[in-house]
């Protein structure tokens, strides 16, 4: 996938709104403010993603080849990886769904509902 269409596929996502942050970068988020992918990160700014991933999945993740812990956000489970991406386009939907999934569920239950989250852990 390229950055675009991870872009694209970032804004079908239920509640997902883009705006511009830190002068350069795309911020895909839900629920006004909560993030859960970016566009942009790092000093070039040439379609550098990081999401967030599952708690027991980040050393397995950073331990891939081209995957390594977001700056300022691996505390938060959060890692990144430039174009060309090392995942295949299924697999890079399913993570960016799962990144979704888990910043909606960290909201309260009546604000988890506008976003059809199903708890699957």
């Amino acid at each position: 996938m390229t950055p675009e269409q991870v872009a694209d596929f970032c804004r079908t996502l239920p509640g997902a709104v883009e705006s511009i942050k830190w002068s350069s970068n795309r911020v895909f988020s839900i629920a006004e403010n909560k993030m859960f992918a970016i566009l942009g990160v790092g000093n070039k700014g040439k379609g550098e993603l990081a999401f967030k991933v599952d708690d027991d999945l980040f050393l397995g993740f950073t331990d891939r080849p081209g995957i390594h812990p977001a700056p300022y956000l691996a505390r938060a489970r959060w890692v990144t990886m430039t174009p060309p991406y090392p995942m295949a386009a299924d697999e890079l939907r399913a993570v960016l769904t799962r990144s979704h999934q888990l910043v909606a569920l960290r909201l309260p239950k009546y604000r988890q509902a506008a976003f059809r989250i199903r708890s699957e852990a």
